[in-house]
C-alpha cells in the first residue's frame, strides 16, 4: 500500500471522531520517528467501520478502542477477519491462558507486541491472515514432496 493511501485512511478515521492520544507523540519519536513520511502513532477511538479499523494498515498506526473488561478485549480482537498474532499485556498467568484459550489468532505473545517472533517458532496466522507458518522447518516442509518406494520381497 502506497504511503498516500495510508494518510488518507488516516484522514478519513480522524474527521470521523479517531484522535491520536498526546502520548502518543514522545512514544513515536523515541522508537525511530518517521518513515516513508509516516509517524508512529496509537490511534484511539477509530471508527469500527473506518478502514483503519478493518483492514490491514502495514503502517505504524495501530488503532485502539476502549473496553469495559478482558472479556470485552477478546471479544473485540475476535471480531476481525484477520487473525496473525496478538500481544496481551499482563502478568495475570489466567488471563494470557484465556486469551491464547479464546482468540482466534496465530500465536498470543505475552508481554511483548504482536510481531514478535524466533525463527524456530511457527510464525502465522489464520483467517485472511495468511495461510500455512513461516520458519526454517515450515520452509523445508513447504519445499519438500513426500514420496514413497514400497519394494516387495518375492
Amino acid at each position: 500500500m502506497r504511503a498516500d493511501d495510508h494518510g488518507r485512511r488516516r484522514r478519513t478515521a480522524s474527521r470521523r471522531g479517531s484522535r491520536t492520544p498526546s502520548a502518543a507523540g514522545p512514544a513515536a519519536s523515541r522508537n525511530g520517528g518517521a518513515k516513508d513520511g509516516r509517524v508512529p502513532a496509537l490511534l484511539d477511538r477509530v471508527p469500527t467501520d473506518a478502514a483503519l479499523w478493518s483492514d490491514e494498515a502495514f503502517a505504524p498506526w495501530p488503532p485502539g478502542r476502549p473496553y469495559r473488561d478482558f472479556e470485552e478485549a477478546l471479544a473485540i480482537v475476535n471480531d476481525s477477519r484477520f487473525g496473525l498474532q496478538a500481544g496481551v499485556f499482563t502478568r495475570d498467568v489466567e488471563k494470557i491462558q484465556k486469551a491464547f484459550e479464546t482468540l482466534e489468532v496465530g500465536a498470543v505473545i505475552q508481554g511483548d507486541m504482536p510481531s514478535w517472533r524466533s525463527d524456530p517458532m511457527p510464525y502465522g496466522g489464520v483467517r485472511q491472515s495468511g495461510v500455512g507458518r513461516e520458519g526454517p522447518r515450515f520452509a523445508v516442509e513447504e519445499m519438500t514432496e513426500p514420496r514413497l518406494l514400497v519394494l516387495r520381497k518375492d
